[in-house]
């Protein structure tokens, strides 16, 4: 089955809905999912549309030049991709393994739509790991030289053509051109602690101020740090009978879910980002 996804964002207008699927029937595409939202706030349309065959399917360039006139006439702001083809992917990791495990997991299982260019890392800890599963392992100094290290990193996720990175407890701060030039494709975990437990340790501080729930946001990554669109959240309550170690293991469960979940997202197309807002139409 040849399904096409289309995302959409424009100012909001009467009738946009019917225009888009409009000319998504009158091109021979079937629509089978549509999702929509009109922020009153900011009076902007996200949609979603998942189609089958159809010009999409038998000429894709003319039906993206035709789509591309209509997308003008509303202001907008689209994406089109066949929603089989896997996300080029690539996971950058420092010593913890518990997000990149679940992530090799999900992917193993055909859960994540991607296929996985390599996993870069600062640190040796991860190889074995990732070489079990006949993946490219590459390790960088960070200790040395923390800008040409990323100007290399980059170097090499231009050369394998990489669509999506994400950030499976990477512990380096992106620098700014980084951020800007992985725009929308660059995926982050962290606490939910920040900025109220910053540094290091943050679970043990958490543990002595008592707290009662805690928690992992996936987000994409911003010259401001964890301050991007956020994609998804995940909690979990904390008893007093729980102690420091405890809440490692939940706050690991709750990252773990949050990435998975966020990197999902975004593979099949779900996500939306306007301004400092990720729109997301779960499934």
């Amino acid at each position: 089955m040849n399904v096409t996804i289309l995302k959409i964002n424009c100012p909001d207008a009467v009738g946009l809905l019917a225009r888009i699927t409009g000319f998504i029937a009158a091109s021979g595409g079937n629509l089978l999912d549509v999702s929509q939202y009109t922020d009153p706030v900011a009076k902007w349309f996200f949609a979603r549309l998942a189609f089958e065959g159809g010009q999409a399917a038998e000429s894709p360039e003319p039906f993206r030049g035709e789509l591309a006139g209509v997308a003008a006439g509303m202001q907008a702001e689209w994406t089109l991709r066949p929603a089989e083809r896997p996300v080029r992917t690539a996971i950058l990791v420092s010593k913890q393994d518990h997000c990149l495990s679940d992530l090799l997991w999900r992917w193993r299982s055909g859960e994540l739509n991607v296929s996985l260019a390599g996993v870069f890392s600062n640190h040796e800890t991860c190889r074995a790991l990732v070489e079990r599963e006949s993946l490219g392992f590459e390790k960088l100094d960070f200790a040395g030289d923390k800008a040409a290290a990323f100007v290399e990193l980059a170097s090499r996720l231009r050369a394998l053509d990489v669509e999506l990175v994400v950030l499976a407890r990477f512990m380096q701060i992106l620098p700014d051109w980084f951020c800007r030039e992985f725009s929308g494709r660059a995926v982050n975990i962290h606490h939910s602690f920040l900025p109220a437990f910053i540094g290091a340790n943050p679970y043990r501080r958490a543990f002595e101020r008592g707290v009662k729930l805690i928690g992992a946001t996936c987000h994409y990554a911003t010259e401001d740090l964890d301050d991007g669109p956020i994609i998804e959240q995940e909690v979990a309550r904390v008893e007093h009978y729980h102690e420091p170690d405890d809440l490692v293991r939940l706050g690991r469960d709750c990252e773990k879910l949050a990435l998975a979940r966020g990197v999902r997202f975004h593979v099949e197309d779900r996500v939306l980002v306007h301004g400092t807002r990720a729109i997301v139409f779960r499934d």
